[in-house]
């Protein structure tokens, strides 16, 4: 006998163990990925999530600022969008 087979004992064989010690650290691999992959997805989540939540007090702060604006200067406002009209008319008519 080899001095594999005699340290196994049971005739299991060198290759045998390492391939089951190969499974077990592709296993551990596996789970220490994953748990990576998890931590980063809700990182990322929660980056994402704070992000939607700026851009939606942005947009709420721009449509109350327009507002405000449009009720301080109804005149001006009434004559830059008929400008606007006419010159948008102007170019896509041609």
């Amino acid at each position: 006998m080899t001095d594999e087979n005699m340290n196994q004992g049971g005739g299991t064989t060198g290759a045998e163990n390492k391939f089951e010690s190969s499974k077990t650290h592709a296993k551990r691999a596996a789970a220490d990925l994953r748990e990576a992959t998890t931590a980063m997805a809700e990182d990322y989540r929660d980056k994402a999530a704070q992000a939607w939540d700026d851009a939606k007090v942005r947009a709420h702060t721009l449509r109350e600022d327009g507002e405000d604006y449009v009720r301080e200067n109804p005149m001006r406002t009434v004559l830059a969008t008929l400008g606007i009209g006419f010159v948008l008319g102007w170019i896509f008519r041609r």
